[in-house]
Order: C-alpha cells, then sequence, then structure tokens
C-alpha cells in the first residue's frame, strides 16, 4: 500500500497544520510517512501545497500521481485536476481545515480518538477544531482503507531538527544567523529551547555580521555555527578565507535554493557544490559534508564540530530546502561523534603571523605556514575514513549505478526497489572518497538537482572517469525528484 493525499490552498489557511497532525497520526500507528512542502514567497494568498506519501513500507519521497486531495480553496483542484488518479477522491467545500481533518480520518480507517488526541497535542482552539473535526469525521461516507495500529519505534522529523539536534548534541555554544530561506528553519528550531540548552541564538544584521561575530565567539573558545542559503553564503566567503588563515574553527550550514540571485527563494536546487568547495580566497583546507536524509543530517553535524575543532578549519554542512523542510519517518537513531574544544586564547590575525600572532611578511614563516595548513589535508583525509563517506544502496553487484548526492537520495531509493541497478550515495564532498572501484566498468547514471551536473565534473577530476551526457538526469525547476517519474527516467538508461 502507498497512498498520495495533496493538501492545497492559500498561505494562511492552515495545510501545514492538517498535514502534519495526520503525518504525526499515521506514524503514531506504525505507518512510514513522508511530506514535502510547496510553497510561493508570500505571506498571505497564493496557492500552497504539501503532499504526503505514507505506506506499510518504508519510503523517503512523492509520487507525481494523487489518491486523495484536499481543497481548502478554488486554485487547487484546477491546478492539480491533471494529476489525479482515476479514482482519486476529492474533499472539497466551503470549510475550516479541520473538518477535512475529520473526513480524512475517516477516508483511511483511522479511529476518531486517535484524531482527538492529536488535536489535544496542539491545544489551540481545541474545543472548536474537535467540533468540526467530528462534522467531518460523521459526513464522510466513504473508506479507501483500514489503517490499524502497529507497533513501531518510528520518529517524525525533517533536516532542520536533524541539523538542530545534531549541533546541540555536539555541544554548540551559539548560533548565528540572519533569516534566508531554507536555512531560516534551523535559526527557529535553535531558538525554540535555547535557554534549555545553553545556547546563544541570536539574529544579526547581516551575513557579514553574522560570519565575522561566529569568529569572534570561536576564537574565545565557543562552538560556533552559522546558516544561510547561498547568497547570504556569498557574503560570509571573505570571513571563510579568515577562518582559513587564522585557523579558527567555524561551522557553516549552507541549506541551498536555486539562484542565481534570489532565484526562486522557496525552492529546492543542488547548484551550490561549487560554491561550497571554492568559495574564500586563497589556498586553505576545509571539509563539505551532504547528508541526504535528517539522521545523516544529525550525524553529519556532529562529525562537522569534530573535524572543525580538532583541525581549527571551516566546515561546511551543504543541505538544500527539500532536505530542511520535508518531514520523514526514521527508525534508527543517529550516532553521534564527540568533539572537544580545542581553541587556544591568543592573538588572532587576517595576516601571515609569527607564533605570537604578530603580522609578518617573512619568507620564511611564510612558507612555513603553508605548509602547516596544507599538512592538515592528509590528516584530515585519514581521519575522514573513520567515517562512512558513501553509502551503496540496492544491487551491488549489478552493472548499472546511479550516483548523487544529498536529498535526492529519498527519490531514488523509493525508484529503484524493483530495478536492477546499485546507488552509490557520496556524503564527503571534502575530502572526497577513493571510489574508482565503485565507479570502474559501470554504466554510471546521474541524478542531480541542478543543470550542470557538477557531481559529474567532481568525480571526472578526482577519479578520471567520465559520465556521458545521456546518463544525467537533472532536474532544475525548483522542485524535488518524484519517485515514480525517477523511476521511468531510471529505467530508459539501464542497460
Amino acid at each position: 500500500m502507498r497512498l498520495n493525499i495533496l493538501f492545497g490552498g492559500e498561505a494562511g489557511q492552515g495545510p501545514n497544520i492538517l498535514t502534519h497532525l495526520l503525518g504525526e497520526a499515521l506514524v503514531k500507528q506504525g505507518y512510514y510517512v513522508f511530506y514535502s512542502r510547496d510553497y510561493q514567497s508570500v505571506i498571505r494568498g497564493g496557492h500552497n501545497f504539501n503532499v504526503l506519501t505514507f505506506s506499510d513500507e518504508p519510503l523517503y519521497s512523492n509520487d507525481g500521481k494523487i489518491d486523495v486531495l484536499v481543497v481548502l480553496d478554488k486554485k487547487t483542484e484546477e491546478i492539480h485536476k491533471k494529476e489525479l488518479k482515476k479514482d482519486a477522491c476529492v474533499l472539497k467545500g466551503n470549510e475550516e481545515n479541520m473538518y477535512y481533518a475529520g473526513r480524512l480520518f475517516k477516508l483511511l480507517g483511522i479511529k476518531f480518538d486517535v484524531l482527538e488526541s492529536e488535536l489535544k497535542r496542539l491545544e489551540a482552539r481545541f474545543a472548536e477544531n474537535l467540533k468540526n473535526a467530528k462534522r467531518g469525521y460523521e459526513d464522510e461516507t466513504k473508506k479507501i482503507c483500514e489503517t490499524s495500529s502497529r507497533k513501531t519505534n518510528s520518529y517524525f522529523v525533517n533536516g532542520s531538527q536533524g541539523i538542530s539536534k545534531g549541533a546541540i548534541e555536539s555541544g554548540l555554544d551559539v548560533y548565528y544567523a540572519y533569516p534566508m530561506t531554507p536555512a531560516t528553519t534551523v535559526l527557529m528550531e535553535l531558538a525554540r529551547d535555547n535557554v534549555k540548552n545553553n545556547i546563544l541564538v541570536l539574529e544579526l544584521e547581516s551575513e557579514i555580521a553574522v560570519a565575522n561575530a561566529a569568529v569572534g565567539s570561536a576564537i574565545t573558545g565557543a562552538k560556533a555555527m552559522v546558516g544561510s542559503s547561498g547568497g547570504g553564503f556569498d557574503l560570509m566567503t571573505e570571513t571563510l578565507s579568515l577562518t582559513g588563515v587564522a585557523e579558527v574553527p567555524l561551522v557553516i550550514y549552507l541549506s541551498q535554493r536555486p539562484g542565481p540571485g534570489t532565484g526562486v527563494p522557496t525552492y529546492t536546487g543542488q547548484g551550490d557544490l561549487n560554491l561550497a568547495r571554492h568559495s574564500g580566497h586563497g589556498e586553505f583546507q576545509r571539509v563539505i559534508l551532504a547528508p541526504g536524509n535528517p539522521k545523516e543530517a544529525e550525524e553529519m553535524t556532529s562529525q562537522a564540530f569534530y573535524f572543525s575543532q580538532k583541525f581549527k578549519i571551516p566546515v561546511i554542512i551543504l543541505g538544500d530546502k527539500h532536505l530542511a523542510e520535508s518531514f520523514y519517518t526514521l527508525t534508527e537513531k543517529a550516532k553521534i561523534t564527540s568533539s572537544e574544544k580545542s581553541t587556544s586564547l591568543r592573538r588572532y590575525n587576517s595576516y601571515e603571523t609569527t607564533e605570537e600572532g604578530v603580522a609578518t611578511d617573512e619568507p620564511e614563516i611564510i612558507n612555513k605556514n603553508i605548509e602547516t595548513r596544507k599538512s592538515k589535508e592528509s590528516k584530515i583525509k585519514k581521519d575522514a575514513e573513520k567515517f562512512e563517506m558513501f553509502k551503496v544502496h540496492g544491487n551491488k553487484n549489478s552493472k548499472n549505478l546511479i550516483v548523487a548526492w544529498g536529498s535526492t537520495s529519498g527519490a531514488i531509493l523509493d525508484s529503484i526497489k524493483n530495478l536492477d541497478c546499485g546507488f552509490l550515495q557520496i556524503l564527503y564532498i571534502e575530502p572526497f572518497p577513493e571510489l574508482k572501484k565503485e565507479l570502474q566498468g559501470k554504466n554510471i547514471i546521474l541524478i542531480e538537482n541542478n543543470s550542470t551536473g557538477p557531481l559529474a565534473d567532481l568525480i571526472a577530476e578526482k577519479t578520471g572517469i567520465f559520465i556521458e551526457d545521456k546518463n544525467k538526469i537533472l532536474r532544475y525547476d525548483g522542485r524535488p525528484f518524484l519517485c515514480d517519474e525517477l523511476g521511468e527516467e531510471i529505467k530508459r538508461r539501464l542497460r
């Protein structure tokens, strides 16, 4: 069983609450749920929609065809009618969102007391919500499936929560940010319980101020982290070079959205791989990590603090809007890597300096400083090999091999379940893992949310193995890959 429900309406009509309420209930019932958000850059009006997919088997993505359409405004049915399956149910009328919660729970065969429990958790407007939900439950006469309570150890979480939890468990002291979608959700998560977690969470006037304040905190011994999207990260790059020369540990969360410029600010993309790799001037070491789900995000955030503190370098966690705001059902807990604070109180400088921190232009000292920084490269790579730098999913013996990174992994995992192919998910962008053995002799299929395929260029640079253009599946309209559509694209490229 795999069902897709689309909730559509204007901003402010409550599709998010409705989606999350059903998702939480289904996870507690023992089902696997994934939902993603699609919204415009407006506060009121426009057209927003969420797609929730659930199943009795693990899943990590949505499909392109809809089983149930929940219509909260006039636009929704018109926009999405072409996506409906032949026997799809359409719930519509001039009603509040909790009325449709009642109809949905009845339609899916979920007992009303489960819905009542979820409404109590919302607290606000409980009596009114309960009345509307009960009316909807009583009005619904159809039932498209019969859900039942199943034992589970599942939890329901999005990528922003994974990043935030990983930072807290790593001993984060201070988080600076200027709000920018889709990184803002981490700012909100950390601010929510900042007193409880003994964290300073501070919004400053610009990304330049954010990056420099974080350096100031880091050199006094604090575990510091900043977050932004591509446009904000651009402004941080001068400070990124400062961390390189001054050897300041700093964790940077770069949550991608389409560019250049403002692009489409509330949508997703993977166009910043080279920005993360090459930003900043001069030569200095960095680590770049690319989680594909919230559990990996939590684990790799702790790894980011480990590398930044041990080697006194900047570490970039490379996410995107789809990972940040989509909710996943996970069953395994994250493994957290501990890290010790390593910053020493001394004089810091953006110049090349003597050991005492005094600016210098002496050739011997400059050479020594550069060679010291360069020597970190081999040490970082050796340490990185202790971790899972890549994963191989699916049929490991197949001659067909998909390669990808980041949030695309969810749709890939779902789409290859019945296909003859393996899937190489790259978690470490820098240092790059040894992959020749995994890639040689394979029919390689590249999947990325961008128009240029920078991962293919990186693979060619590091291994000498080239991926044919005909084997590149690229999506760059700001939307994530969908399981059913992606499966068809993969089939066309299989040997």
